[in-house]
This record gives structure tokens, C-alpha cells and sequence, in this order.
């Protein structure tokens, strides 16, 4: 696992180093993930062998099955209703949360958003998945980000002496959306060779790794690492240079609050609490609109939330 994550953050990170010229630097970067799953899989499944690991593993069923929706009982309809109901919550969260992710104007993206369609499209799909007993989907944190990402130009910026990274443009296509899910449909053609060969800890250092790149350029991580930095040494960031210090920590421990409590919902042992996660989310709503602007003045606020001052500045 930890194999897998250092493997794909050192390629990640390549192209920030001297060696090679940049274009090869940069398609280290962009395809640092796959590079590190298939390198790490062979030598767990090879190179170590003789130690044994768990394998990925699948249970052979049949597709595009119907789901016999008929022999349910009202009762049972009625409680899959309410349960949908935060599933639904939690789906319109995620979705809106990804897409304003992307279309935040530091990705400078020419074309226009489309929430309500990208929802209304999330909607139709998933009515005729669950009905054909497939997964659902929408779009999701951090695939979303880091497909824009990595269809990004970008460049170094030294700003009073602190090095960042700016998004010069995005190649805005939709032909790797398309390429990306025909090659997911694609893989069940791999099954059970090769993909029998990629131990389960590979896997989790893929979902590890697509967590700590998430971090990159995420303000709240940027402003936890200012609780232990010197202040002096602050980034001149648009809310440095606009908020007292300790306002900045003060709405940083109101966030990690509402962290601990989706951790809380989330990880809880009890079944029933972890089906009300999409119930807290929604509640964080109302508690930022209305709670915390009466501990922290609205113009600072403003400044803590408002990017297009970083974009622009």
C-alpha cells in the first residue's frame, strides 16, 4: 500500500524535478497512477511471490439483470423510499460540491456549468441501474478535480519568495470522459486474468493516493499547516493577506468541528448512524449560513471563501 502511494506521488510530483525533458516529465505526472499500480502489482505478484497476499477477487454473476422489484411488500417500498431519500441527499451534495470544484474560476474553463442537467442526467442513470442491479454513479471527489487537472496547463509562480502552481488553460474535451468509461467497461473483459494478480493492498494504496493528491491546493489543509507555521513564513495568500491570523484559525477549528462530526456519522460501528452521513452533511448548510457567520464577520468570511481574489490576484 505504502509502496503504491510513495511510487505514485514520486511520479506525481516529477515534474518539479530537473531530469528528462518537460514533456516526458509532464506524462509521468499525468499517468503516475497507472504506472505505479501495474509496477507495484508485479512485484507483489512476481518479485514476492512466496509471501502471501489477499488478491482481487469477484463473484462471477450475471449482467443486466432485472430486479424483482414485484414481490416487495409496501412496507419494504416505503422504507427503501426513505433510505433513497438520503441516498438522493447525498448524491445531489456530491455532485453539486464536484462540479463547483471544476468550475471554480481558477480552472479558467471557457465553457459554461450545467448543474441542473448534469443532475437531471445522474438521476436518469441511476433510475435504470437500480432497476438493473448495477452500481451507481455521479461525479465524485477527487476523480473529478484531478481529471481537470490533468487535462491542465501549468506553471510555477514565484510570488514574495513562495513558489505556486497556476492553471494556465484546461483542454477542455470531452473525448477522455468517454475513453475513460469505455476502457472501465473494457476491464471485464481482463477478469479473472489479470486483474486476479493486483493484490488488495495496490488497491488501497490507490484509493490512498488519490486522497493525499486530493490535498493538493485544498485551503482547508493549506490553512491546518498554518497552525503550525511560523507566521512570518505564511504564504501570501488572498485570506493572509486580508483576515486576522486568528480569524484564519478560528474558522479553520470550525471546520475540523463539522470534519469530526462526518467522521463520527461516517466511521460509527452502528449501521443505522453511518445511513444518516448524507443527513449531517445536508445539515452543515444552514449551520455555515446561519451559525458561523455570527462567530466570524461576514467580510472575512467572504474573503476566506471567495477564490476568484486568488485567481485574479
Amino acid at each position: 500500500m505504502l509502496a503504491t502511494l510513495w511510487c505514485g506521488l514520486f511520479l506525481y510530483n516529477f515534474n518539479k524535478t530537473r531530469y528528462l525533458q518537460a514533456r516526458k516529465r509532464e506524462i509521468l505526472a499525468d499517468y503516475s497512477l497507472p504506472i505505479a499500480v501495474l509496477f507495484v502489482s508485479f512485484l507483489g505478484s512476481y518479485v514476492f511471490r512466496d509471501v502471501e497476499m489477499k488478491q482481487f477477487r469477484y463473484v462471477e454473476s450475471s449482467l443486466f439483470s432485472v430486479a424483482p422489484l414485484q414481490v416487495l411488500s409496501f412496507g419494504a417500498i416505503s422504507a427503501a423510499m426513505g433510505l433513497g431519500f438520503c441516498l438522493s441527499l447525498l448524491f445531489f451534495m456530491d455532485q453539486n460540491i464536484s462540479a463547483s470544484m471544476l468550475n471554480n474560476s481558477t480552472n479558467r474553463l471557457k465553457k459554461g456549468s450545467a448543474y441542473h442537467l448534469d443532475l437531471l442526467v445522474v438521476a436518469v442513470l441511476n433510475g435504470v441501474l437500480s432497476v438493473l442491479c448495477l452500481p451507481w454513479m455521479h461525479a465524485a471527489i477527487p476523480h473529478c478535480p484531478l481529471h481537470a487537472r490533468n487535462l491542465a496547463e501549468v506553471e510555477q509562480r514565484v510570488e514574495h519568495g513562495t513558489a505556486r502552481e497556476v492553471i494556465v488553460s484546461v483542454r477542455e474535451t470531452r473525448i477522455t470522459g468517454l475513453v475513460a468509461h469505455a476502457l472501465i467497461g473494457l476491464s471485464l473483459l481482463l477478469l479473472p486474468v489479470p486483474l486476479v494478480y493486483i493484490p488488495n493492498a495496490v488497491l488501497d494504496g490507490l484509493f490512498l493516493y488519490m486522497a493525499v493528491t486530493g490535498l493538493y491546493g485544498n485551503q482547508l489543509f493549506d490553512r491546518i499547516l498554518l497552525l503550525a507555521t511560523e507566521q512570518t513564513a505564511y504564504p501570501p495568500n488572498h485570506y493572509v493577506r486580508r483576515v486576522p491570523q486568528r480569524t484564519v484559525h478560528l474558522f479553520t477549528g470550525c471546520q475540523l468541528a463539522q470534519l469530526f462530526l462526518l467522521c463520527l456519522s461516517g466511521f460509527f460501528p452502528w449501521v443505522y448512524l453511518q445511513l444518516a452521513f448524507p443527513l449531517v452533511l445536508f445539515l452543515l448548510l444552514p449551520i455555515r449560513h446561519f451559525v458561523i457567520p455570527n462567530v466570524i464577520n461576514k467580510k472575512f468570511l467572504q474573503a476566506l471563501d471567495d477564490q476568484q481574489i486568488e485567481c485574479d490576484s
